[in-house]
């Protein structure tokens, strides 16, 4: 090669599109897995119940879950510990068990929930027997987890995420009314009952969800690791300008993606659903459904196809955060980058929380209703977990010089708020 071609090579390598992808990472990748198909589920029947008004949901979780998943990138980086490793350090074990058996149940439900999905899409496109698909899926997620090398399983993850773009390409294969869908961004439209409380809490619950916290902590935690040239802040404090502002950029970009690919999902289910009187969706394959007939096999097959992607994304996120709680809950070697023999409790955690998310769908749980209460679930799960993790990093103590301050430390408290706000009015209009 000449040196010409050398260096052109070295420019293309260096060039903006690289330095981009290079910031891309564990907020990015947390971002796109916020879509999963129980999500799906929860966007479709939010749009299909409430149509194009209540797309100011996602214009108000955006601020919010962008400033709580910095936080908990924050505490991973700054302290070298994910969100339960710092728990057990700091508080009383019965807080500690309570939260990661709260996350741990929360996700096993949202796994079975998102095979079932899985299942159900993959059936709707070419038959075949459900059963075998969710544990096809379920497994597969577990293998690759277990045993593709960590660099080349962020890599597929990241470019997974490529999946979530079938959603915007169903808003251009049906008729969106832009003027309704700009009016709903911008104008809260609140109802005052318990069904609209309680789709409020599912969308709360899967945009900001406890796995979401610890998968983002403990990846932060990881990438450190496994780089001879990081240490945790507290302990580098000249790494802390660098890593603060990757953090942030990493954040705001897959938060933004996270909630444009929402607001694809809810407008497409507006567009057509709701505006047929389809009003009752319970599920993300139900929704591909039920669209056929309304928009056509292209919108079916898209919304169906982006069911699948999400899906490989998710349950290895939702599995990997489950045992990444558990293994820092009990000090045991962790991470993804860690071959099995080293980590063998840790990996057991992961099969573990697949295998019970397949068997789900062998009890009377109807994994349809599970799909959207999961949501729901995550929302209440959410409150106590954001409620430590602000607690947490105000002490000097565990984030040294690095606590979180200013606006940042008012909009962790204000989403934690917000939800907490919500889960009270879904409490209360049941009873009222």
């Amino acid at each position: 090669m000449t040196e010409t071609a050398e260096r052109q090579g070295t420019r293309v390598a260096n060039g903006p599109f690289r330095r981009f992808l290079k910031i891309l990472g564990p907020g990015f990748i947390t971002g796109a897995s916020d879509d999963d198909p129980s999500g799906i589920g929860t966007y479709s029947q939010a749009g299909a119940q409430l149509g194009y008004g209540i797309g100011w949901t996602m214009l108000l979780t955006y601020p919010l879950m962008s400033a709580i998943q910095e936080i908990c990138a924050r505490i991973g980086r700054t302290t070298g510990h994910g969100i339960a490793g710092n728990v057990c350090r700091h508080y009383p074990a019965w807080l500690l068990y309570l939260i990661v058996g709260l996350l741990f149940i929360a996700n096993t439900i949202n796994i079975g929930a998102d095979l079932s999905a899985m299942a159900d899409a993959l059936k709707l496109l070419v038959g075949g027997p459900e059963a075998l698909y969710v544990v096809a899926f379920g497994s597969a997620c577990a293998i690759a987890s277990v045993f593709v090398e960590y660099d080349r399983y962020s890599s597929v993850l990241k470019w997974m995420t490529l999946s979530l773009f079938a959603y915007v390409a169903a808003v251009f294969a049906i008729n969106i009314s832009w003027g309704e869908a700009i009016a709903g961004l911008f104008v809260p439209k609140i109802i005052w009952n318990a069904e609209f409380f309680t789709t409020i809490v599912a969308i709360l619950g899967t945009t900001i969800s406890p796995y979401l916290f610890f998968w983002q902590a403990s990846q932060e935690v990881e990438n450190e690791q496994i780089d001879r040239h990081k240490h945790p802040l507290v302990e580098a404090p000249r790494e802390a300008p660098a890593a603060l502002t990757r953090i942030r950029a990493d954040t705001l970009i897959g938060m933004a993606f996270s909630n444009i690919i929402a607001l694809a999902i809810i407008a497409t289910t507006a567009a057509t659903l709701h505006k047929s009187g389809v009003t009752a969706i319970s599920s993300s394959a139900q929704a591909a459904e039920a669209l056929r007939p309304i928009a056509g096999d292209v919108a079916f097959v898209v919304f169906a196809v982006g069911i699948l992607g999400t899906g490989l994304l998710a349950v290895p996120v939702l599995a990997g955060a489950a045992a990444y709680a558990i293994g820092e809950a009990f000090k045991w070697p962790v991470g993804l980058s860690r071959k099995p023999k080293h980590a063998k409790a840790f990996y057991a955690t992961l099969i573990m929380a697949c295998v019970l998310g397949m068997g789900i769908l062998f009890t009377p749980v109807n994994p349809i209703s599970a799909l959207y209460w999961s949501a729901v679930i995550n929302g209440v799960v959410a409150v106590p977990v954001m409620t430590i993790m602000m607690l947490m990093t105000a002490k000097k103590q565990v984030m040294g010089k690095f606590t979180v301050t200013g606006w940042l430390r008012w909009l962790g408290w204000a989403s934690t708020s917000v939800v907490a706000a919500s889960v009270l009015g879904m409490v209360v209009t049941w009873f009222l």
